[in-house]
């Protein structure tokens, strides 16, 4: 574990100076300490220091706390009182003191949170030093105690001469009662824990000191304890005090022999642990709580989960609702987060009127995230119904410093019985669920489906492979040919891209272009495939000019075979996506990777989607009217599917419309479907009338390739002429013609 040894230098002659001493001021007068308060506030110094270093370490621990603690008994700080001064001076003043909000890297929640885990540590340590130390003292006073009993004749004056003394000026309640449960004796120790005289403790029985919080084995092992079965026993107790409040104790009983090892007396050691309860039970209720809404936080509900799906639960089923707020960020964005934070009070407690007397947990899991979990519900319709009076709960609009916030919500719901998941899946279901239900449009619920949760996983799987994906070459590109209609010559061919997992084998592009559009990598990859796709066409233009000149060679001067072919490269398109479009550096990169090549803009074609382009500005039309200008193609992909407004058509720098294969899968039926050709015919007359060339997708039979020709289509692809395949292939059957 290490921490920034310049953020404790710093702060070690200044302000951990003064948190030493503010420590000492507060603690002193709770001590029992021989030192003096300068010498507290200098021993307190160092312990300061580890606190402040354990504040900034990395990775955290709150094992130092312990230490701290510990080193605190050690300087006789045991008062009843000594510990809530101890930690309320760490919780109001190490943050302050021990953290330079100039130079810290460490974010103040995230101090406050550590702080906290330090303040658990330090009173788990204190109290595990000072029930240490007790121990040694109950074991002492048992040893004197036997001692005093068992002695020979002689001797009993003066070992009970030093048993009254312990018994008189111990800080531990001693009691002594006889096998019937009297109380024979007790110190003035005992009599303050319980707020009476001692005189009015001898005329108490311990047989009548049950309380209902009393651990279950404790009368049990005491009727072995009279019984001679056991010589002591130890456990935490309550007790009622005169007026009404609960004494709690760390209470040792054993049993006291005569000579000839028959029971005589029951003597008790008392340790009041109220006060520290108390802090236990506060810190416990802050670890576990939500300090914003009051509601059980993530590790409460994590607790309750984990016990509710273990294997020796009751429980026979569980559900679960997983809700998220739609829109939040803009609330804290537009509205300020303390708008943000009322808004979530309001959330969190209607959810608790829609679970009230149900029995079912809510807890705020973070941010905007709440969970409701159900105890043994009859079914799934039992946990559907909670989440519809949840959302119906949200509808009403939530009023906040005069203003009316509708809040929309996202609920994923899981339901089944216990002890088949674990929590980490439940959670992991639930968490995709809920996202499927804000993909849905949001403000509804959607329930766990495994095929729908295996399918985010994987989406999750390829999306965390892909950046290695392209650092180690897992990505290759086959090509489709693009034929001329006219004549059936090859015009150029469509790069497409695939992926070789290592796992799922052969990918298609519809499943991770997506992903890499989504994380960025798509600019990257995009580029990458620009780069082999030019390079490839550079390869093809070079063999097109060998076989151009071997067929001179062949056919004379004047031969046909391979006149024009070395004039005129292939063309090359390569799909361009929405984010590419907008990156700063398409053109430059563009032009790069041309020159690179040594080819000329018109050997690419960048094929942009329609709904990309249509309803682009200017600005963001910019970038392909400059590639445009130095003589790239551009072409409209899956034209017809978007919502074209056939007007801007002319605004557009697009060279080629590529007509969408579902528009002509109609012209493989004979007849044809009198709808698809007038369709079309038109696009085809219309896109020849603005000067745009139009390129049809997925032709699949010869009658359809001829009526696609016949309505003056420029281009085509598809099975009929071939599929995508390597460059190989795609050189020995299309390159010389």
């Amino acid at each position: 574990m290490t921490a920034d040894p310049h953020e404790s230098e710093g702060l070690e002659n200044d302000g951990l100076r003064r948190f030493a001493t503010i420590w000492s001021r507060a603690v002193y007068p709770a001590t029992q300490t021989s030192m003096t308060r300068a010498e507290l506030g200098d021993y307190l110094h160092p312990l300061a220091v580890k606190l402040c270093d354990a504040l900034h370490a990395y990775p955290f621990s709150a094992a130092p706390g312990r230490e701290v603690g510990a080193a605190l008994v050690a300087a006789h700080c045991t008062s009843p009182d000594a510990l809530p001064h101890i930690l309320g001076v760490v919780d109001s003043y190490l943050v302050l003191y021990g953290r330079d909000p100039e130079t810290s890297e460490l974010p103040v929640d995230e101090a406050r949170a550590r702080c906290s885990r330090l303040q658990h540590a330090v009173a788990a340590g204190f109290t595990e030093a000072l029930r240490d130390r007790t121990l040694a003292e109950q074991e002492a006073l048992s040893r004197a105690a036997l001692a005093a009993q068992s002695a020979v004749e002689e001797a009993l004056h003066a070992s009970e001469t030093r048993f009254r003394a312990v018994f008189k000026d111990a800080t531990i309640g001693i009691s002594i009662a006889d096998m019937d449960g009297r109380i024979r004796d007790a110190n003035g120790a005992i009599a303050r824990m319980f707020k009476r005289s001692e005189e009015e403790m001898r005329r108490r029985n311990v047989n009548e000191w049950v309380h209902p919080d009393d651990a279950p084995d404790v009368w049990r092992m005491h009727r072995q304890l009279v019984r001679g079965e056991r010589d002591h026993f130890r456990v935490e107790k309550p007790f009622h005090r005169p007026d009404g409040t609960v004494l709690w104790t760390n209470l040792t009983v054993s049993l006291l022999r005569d000579a000839d090892g028959e029971p005589r007396y029951q003597l008790a050691l008392l340790e009041d642990i109220t006060e520290r309860r108390l802090l236990h039970l506060r810190l416990r209720y802050e670890a576990t709580h939500d300090e914003l809404t009051g509601l059980p936080n993530r590790t409460l509900f994590a607790e309750r989960l984990d016990r509710l799906l273990s294997a020796s639960s009751d429980v026979k089923r569980f559900g679960l609702c997983y809700l998220d707020i739609d829109g939040f960020k803009a609330v804290n964005d537009s509205l300020g987060h303390a708008v943000g934070d009322q808004l979530l009070i309001a959330v969190a407690e209607r959810l608790q009127s829609c679970t009230a007397g149900s029995g079912h947990l809510v807890a705020r899991i973070g941010g905007d995230e709440f969970a409701a979990l159900c105890t043994d519900p009859s079914g799934p319709e039992d946990v559907t119904e909670l989440a519809r009076q949840v959302l119906a709960a949200l509808a009403t609009p939530i009023r906040i410093d005069g203003r009316e916030l509708s809040v929309r919500a996202s609920i994923g719901i899981v339901e089944g019985p216990s002890g088949e998941l674990r929590p980490e899946e439940v959670m992991r279901s639930a968490d995709i669920t809920m996202y499927r239900a804000k993909d849905a449009g949001g403000s509804r619920y959607e329930l766990a489906d495994p095929d729908s949760d295996a399918r985010a996983i994987d989406r999750h799987s390829l999306t965390t492979r892909l950046p290695a994906a392209l650092e180690w070459d897992e990505f290759f590109l086959e090509y489709q040919p693009l034929i001329r209609m006219s004549d059936g010559q090859v015009e150029g061919a469509e790069a497409l891209v695939r992926w070789k997992h290592p796992v799922h084998g052969r990918l298609g592009p519809d499943r991770f272009i997506p992903l890499a559009e989504h994380t960025g990598l798509i600019v990257p990859l995009g580029r990458w495939v620009m780069e082999q796709a030019v390079r490839q066409a550079c390869a093809w233009h070079e063999e097109r000019s060998k076989g151009s000149g071997d067929g001179k060679k062949k056919n004379g001067k004047n031969g046909k075979k391979g006149e024009g072919l070395a004039e005129r490269p292939l063309r090359v398109n390569v799909n361009l996506s929405p984010r590419q479009l907008h990156h700063p550096d398409l053109v430059p990169d563009t032009i790069a990777v041309l020159e690179a090549a040594g080819m000329p803009p018109s050997s690419l074609c960048l094929e942009v989607t329609e709904s990309a382009l249509i309803g682009a500005d200017e600005d963001e039309l910019k970038p392909l009217r400059q590639l445009a200008e130095l003589g790239v193609e551009i072409a409209l992909d899956d034209f017809g599917t978007g919502y074209s407004n056939l007007a801007n058509l002319r605004r557009l720098p697009a060279t080629t419309l590529k007509l969408d294969r579902s528009f002509t899968q109609g012209l493989q039926q004979h007849p044809a479907d009198p709808v698809d050709v007038t369709f079309v015919e038109g696009i085809v007359t219309l896109a020849h009338a603005l000067g745009l060339a139009v390129t049809v997708e997925g032709v699949e039979t010869g009658h359809q390739a001829a009526q696609l020709r016949d309505m003056g289509c420029d281009t085509a692809q598809g099975w009929y002429y071939a599929r995508p395949g390597p460059a190989s292939t795609f050189v020995q059957g299309f390159a010389v013609t």
